[in-house]
């Protein structure tokens, strides 16, 4: 397995890691991501490990803290071989300070997280969206003393826009407080929006992308095609509107494509699309799911080899999009493209 740095920080991280929403699964949304107990958590941690994959991602509104509990159940007597990351600020409950960051929310939040994770430490501690009803001097305060406390070693952000993260970051830096770190966002061959303004924020201020739903919200399993229905047992019958929306024919279009390159390297379509991510500016760790081993094995398939750079400039040819405004206006402008050279290879208009 391969380890990066997680931003600018000094913390290494595997290149893959694990995502634990299925883990405890209750509800509309988790329920159908699938329902892992603590037993078959543990069997799936002991092939993360064994393959290098030492980085697990959670969140307390994931099935109302029971992935919280059912990891840490899992890592329990090997909790230092782990990094154990979780997320707070989206609601918990219907009470008054049951969501958001106000510094009464973050200890809390806190608390119950180390009590549910069985440690007393978390290695990456996570906003999971932006409230924009608490000073963003309060927010950083707290995570601060978390800090200072030992309760919390680095910090993160997650689903923030350019501005929010970007006055975020220079008021810690005004005022001393740790900076964040890690940006956990969405990003896909069906999803590039990341790359236009987060993706050079994150190169300007050493924020590690940590990418989730790699796979376009499962639909970049191999299983939805062009003119056939989705298979019965598809969890997007049940979770489709709780993604990001993409249209139909730029999926067909871009599974056509990885199509074409599983032919040629006789990889599946999931390992495909996740190496292309690991290749791709700014990203730490891509964060893979599974509801049992099969599935876990085979997304460990996606690392050890790389895509050719012509396989790479045809998937990126396939799923590129017209950028949104203010980017695309100059693009085409030489002068333009000497002040601003692309991150990446430019997309071709859909």
């Amino acid at each position: 397995m391969e380890y990066r740095r997680l931003g600018a920080s000094g913390l290494k991280v595997p290149a893959l890691s694990f995502g634990a929403g299925t883990f405890g699964g209750q509800g509309p949304l988790f329920g159908a991501w699938g329902n892992t107990d603590a037993q078959e958590a543990r069997r799936l941690v002991d092939i993360c490990l064994d393959a290098g994959i030492t980085m697990f991602d959670t969140a307390d509104v994931y099935s109302d803290g029971a992935s919280e509990k059912v990891l840490g159940e899992a890592v329990k007597g090997r909790r230092d071989r782990v990094i154990v990351s979780t997320k707070t600020g989206l609601p918990m409950g219907d009470g008054p300070g049951d969501a958001g960051s106000s510094r009464s929310r973050l200890i809390t939040a806190c608390e119950d997280a180390l009590r549910r994770l069985g440690t007393d430490y978390i290695d990456l501690f996570q906003l999971h969206a932006f409230d924009a009803g608490t000073p963003i001097e309060e927010v950083l305060s707290a995570l601060d003393d978390l800090v200072r406390a030992g309760k919390v070693r680095y910090l993160g952000i997650s689903n923030f826009s350019g501005w929010q993260a970007m006055k975020s970051l220079a008021n810690a830096e005004r005022n001393g407080h740790p900076r964040y770190v890690a940006h956990q966002v969405y990003y896909s061959l069906i999803g590039r929006d990341y790359e236009w303004e987060l993706m050079p924020l994150g190169l300007d201020q050493g924020l590690g992308a940590l990418v989730w739903s790699p796979l376009g919200w499962g639909r970049l399993t191999g299983k939805v095609r062009r003119g056939q229905s989705l298979p019965a047992n598809s969890r997007l019958h049940r979770t489709a509107d709780y993604g990001p929306p993409v249209e139909d024919e730029h999926l067909y279009r871009v599974v056509d494509a990885l199509d074409e390159i599983a032919r040629e390297t006789g990889r599946s379509i999931p390992q495909i699309a996740i190496n292309w991510l690991l290749q791709r500016p700014t990203v730490s760790s891509v964060i893979i799911g599974a509801r049992d081993e099969n599935q876990l094995r085979q997304n460990l398939g996606a690392v050890g080899w790389t895509l050719t750079p012509d396989q790479t400039a045809r998937l990126d040819a396939a799923s590129g999009r017209t950028a949104p405004y203010p980017y695309f206006p100059y693009q085409r402008q030489e002068g333009f493209a000497r002040l601003n050279p692309p991150l990446v290879t430019p997309p071709r208009a859909a």
